[in-house]
């Protein structure tokens, strides 16, 4: 009885809070700045743009209906500061539209937050991009559009999706010079049949124990073809506060990001995990990815850690 007249209390002094918010803010912007009009749920006060794709995919045969998973879109909420939102998206993209779609968020002012796929055995493969941000009502809607229009873009250029990257494929016998690359690391790194792989370890509690590298809590860099023609793959451990740089260091240099995820619950701090892509000079490659650890607390040994 106790907990359900503070329930309803609580209800009745927010109510009025919600609906003063939701009488001043004006959703006219985002209309404006994206040419959709967004549906809205008086409930939650959230506004709403949706933009179902057909056709994309389909298991076992069965074409997937947008109802069903292939709809892009973004909820905005008012923050109460005038003319202000925060905004949460999900964008369903086809493998060659991923690394667009990310540019399009990154450098209009929105975070990607996850990346990743909701289904199995679909024809083509489908990715889902996660994004949120906080501002101006119209800047953020003319983000989210910026985010809409990519897979567009890449469907005008090339009407069938992609199904392997547009570069020449890496030789098939590896054949990478270690010592460049333990100089670039400032550790030395693991030799294998011709491939290169380097580690550096992060620590996060869990239960009260301390896991690290040795149980996969680490970011990694493998590397296989030869020096000139080369492929980069592996997986960043970062704070959640280290992602957005991350990634935009990344994608400056071309890398593809593959999937943005968690590896673990409950872990003291929480870590995000970055898995990419890429190809080019094993050098330049190593390069990269090396200023992009540089943003992050992670560290050889000898080297201190960057201050959070």
């Amino acid at each position: 009885m106790f907990k359900t007249s503070i329930l309803g209390a609580a209800l009745i002094l927010v109510a009025p809070a919600v609906l003063a918010q939701a009488a001043t803010f004006d959703p006219a912007p985002i209309a404006q700045a994206t040419g959709m009009k967004p549906s809205y749920n008086a409930k939650e006060n959230v506004y709403k743009l949706t933009k179902p794709r057909q056709g994309m995919a389909a298991v076992d045969g069965w074409k997937l209906p947008p109802f069903l998973g292939t709809t892009s879109y973004a909820g905005f909420t008012p923050t109460g500061q005038p003319g202000e939102v925060m905004v949460m998206g999900d964008n369903v993209l086809y493998e060659d539209e991923v690394g667009p779609a990310i540019d399009a968020a990154l450098e209009n002012g929105l975070e990607v937050t996850a990346l990743h796929n909701h289904f199995f055995f679909e024809q083509p493969r489908l990715y889902f991009m996660h994004v949120g941000g906080m501002g101006d009502a119209g800047a953020m809607a003319a983000a989210v559009k910026k985010v809409f229009d990519a897979p567009e873009r890449v469907r005008t250029a090339h009407s069938t999706p992609a199904t392997a990257y547009p570069l020449a494929r890496v030789p098939a016998e590896s054949r990478i010079t270690a010592a460049p690359l333990d100089a670039i690391f400032g550790k030395k790194g693991e030799a294998n049949n011709g491939m290169y792989k380097v580690s550096f370890g992060r620590s996060v509690k869990m239960h009260g124990l301390t896991m690290g590298d040795a149980m996969g809590v680490n970011t990694w860099a493998g590397f296989a073809g030869n020096d000139q023609q080369a492929v980069v793959d592996g997986d960043f451990a970062v704070l959640e506060s280290e992602l957005q740089a991350v990634l935009k260091s990344l994608r400056s240099a071309r890398i593809n990001i593959v999937a943005i995820h968690q590896h673990m619950t409950g872990e003291e701090p929480r870590l995000m995990f970055l898995h990419y892509w890429g190809q080019g000079k094993a050098q330049e490659l190593a390069k990269t990815v090396r200023a992009a650890i540089r943003l992050t607390a992670t560290r050889p040994d000898n080297e201190p850690a960057r201050q959070q």
